[in-house]
């Protein structure tokens, strides 16, 4: 069963400008806690079906994760799975707009595939929440400090 935790977040910016920086794979590093980088392993603009590297800091280890996007609506959603031997990873992102602005919505599920994964679970959920709590907040002020 996938661990699931979902934050919105609302964010002084237009849609289109929100979409931009999710959509910049490499600008992921400097809003996603522990993401060490995050790139397409083919050139060309985001499309589904593209494949993904996602290298990320975790426990005061570095792993690696292949990734894929499996839905790209430009403006509105980037919606992408990671998978490693222990985990699968889904990251909805999505973009509408608001008053004032943007809203952000984060949508991250956790489906652990080994015994010790699931044994960890509670303390999965624990961390989940936080981090993708401080992943909207990191690009909101992100999006919020940088002019347009």
């Amino acid at each position: 069963m996938p661990l699931r935790y979902e934050c919105a977040e609302t964010v002084k910016t237009t849609p289109e400008r929100a979409f931009a920086a999710i959509d910049d794979l490499p600008l992921t590093e400097k809003w996603l806690p522990p993401c060490v980088s995050l790139e397409k392993v083919e050139p060309g603009p985001n499309a589904p079906g593209d494949r993904l590297r996602y290298v990320f800091m975790q426990g005061g280890k570095k792993g690696e994760m292949d990734g894929e996007i499996l839905e790209r609506t430009p403006g509105e959603r980037l919606h992408c799975r990671y998978s490693d031997p222990s985990f699968d990873v889904s990251v909805d992102l999505r973009v509408s707009a608001a008053p004032g602005g943007c809203l952000t919505t984060h949508i991250i599920e956790i489906t652990p595939k080994t015994f010790l994964g699931k044994l960890m679970s509670p303390l999965i959920r624990l961390g989940l929440g936080k981090q993708t709590r401080d992943a909207a907040a990191n690009l909101k002020r992100l999006l919020e400090s940088e002019p347009a």
